[in-house]
């Protein structure tokens, strides 16, 4: 399979933009790198917790590729029980066990020429395990209960919400497999760790309903902003998107205010607190990260008690003012109105 992108440049970029929105730096790298990766045909492993973007970002890269005009063939490893994975995924013969009534091809003969994006890849059995990474090594793909073997061309990608290296450590997966699927890692950031993007992805979401819903239009308040933007979402963006439906719903007017939001969230919002482990443990901590996120909500706490006062929230948090406003720039903070105009950064 030849690689490089057959789409044009600005039908390129366009596609890397719309995989994961936003403009914190680790999102501006991620598509950067979706770029490379989609003129490859390379195995790609991507990691994130659930909601993050994890199919998204597979079918963009595909999308992407000169694969595009071909199946993208997404099948979830935990959703299927695992006696009948090896059937869905290679295919099966007539007779080939109980209710095998007739042949059928497998989800890799569908994806044939295309790309197959194996979800939760974790929850695979260890016996297909292996039959996957015979597959990976040599293009052959032998349905259950059949002596022949057929040869298939489909470009993998592999995605999981679990920590692959801890269940290689514990023989809940296989280690050969997991190098073989990781040529190229991806890892996409929980939401909580780039907060400067929750308006922007509020906003495309608010764009989404208004051309399903079309003549209506709604506008989010800035106290109502803070707390969205306060919140950890645990469901990330996927979690985002369906609380954003939800307040279009519940909404009488045009206005989303503090009021319609659920109570959890907003407690969830003022409370929250960076947790900080009491060891390091094996997998170690991710300082820069924690900085960020305590920076952020010491910023945004130091604002709502100020009433959006810059200057005097710099004295709160015993900064300089040009030292806080980079600060706030880099948090990408949403700060309540105030009635000062004069301390605007």
């Amino acid at each position: 399979m030849a690689s490089g992108p057959k789409l044009s440049d600005a039908a390129f970029r366009s596609a890397a933009e719309r995989a994961l929105i936003g403009e914190h730096p680790t999102i501006v790298k991620l598509r950067a790198l979706l770029e490379r990766v989609a003129a490859t045909d390379a195995t790609v492993l991507i990691t994130g917790e659930s909601g993050s973007g994890k199919e998204i970002v597979a079918r963009a890269i595909h999308t992407l590729s000169v694969r595009s005009g071909r199946a993208f063939v997404p099948v979830n490893c935990a959703a299927i029980p695992h006696e009948l994975l090896e059937s869905e995924m290679f295919g099966h013969e007539r007779g080939a066990f109980t209710g095998a009534a007739g042949p059928r091809h497998g989800l890799f003969s569908t994806a044939d020429g295309g790309t197959l994006f194996l979800d939760e890849i974790g929850e695979m059995p260890l016996q297909l395990q292996a039959k996957l990474l015979r597959v990976l090594e040599d293009g052959i793909v032998r349905p259950v209960g059949s002596d022949r073997a057929t040869r298939v061309d489909a470009r993998i990608i592999a995605a999981s919400n679990a920590d692959l290296i801890a269940a290689v450590r514990k023989g809940g997966f296989r280690e050969d497999l997991f190098y073989r699927l990781q040529v190229v890692p991806i890892i996409i950031p929980p939401l909580r760790e780039r907060r400067s993007d929750i308006p922007l992805l509020i906003d495309y979401f608010l764009d989404r309903m208004r051309q399903r819903l079309p003549g209506r239009d709604w506008t989010v308040t800035r106290e109502a902003m803070v707390h969205l933007w306060s919140y950890d979402w645990p469901g990330n963006v996927r979690e985002l998107e369906n609380m954003v439906e939800r307040l279009v719903i519940m909404c009488e007017d045009s206005v989303i205010d503090t009021p319609l939001l659920p109570g959890n969230l907003v407690t969830a919002g003022r409370m929250a607190e960076t947790r900080i482990p009491a060891t390091l443990g094996e997998k170690g901590v991710n300082l820069n990260a924690m900085v960020r996120e305590l920076e952020g909500r010491m910023i945004n706490e130091a604002l709502k008690q100020t009433g959006g006062n810059k200057q005097a929230a710099a004295r709160l948090l015993g900064l300089k003012r040009t030292t806080f406003s980079a600060k706030l720039r880099r948090c990408g903070v949403i700060a309540p109105a105030s009635g000062d105009e004069r301390d605007e950064a």
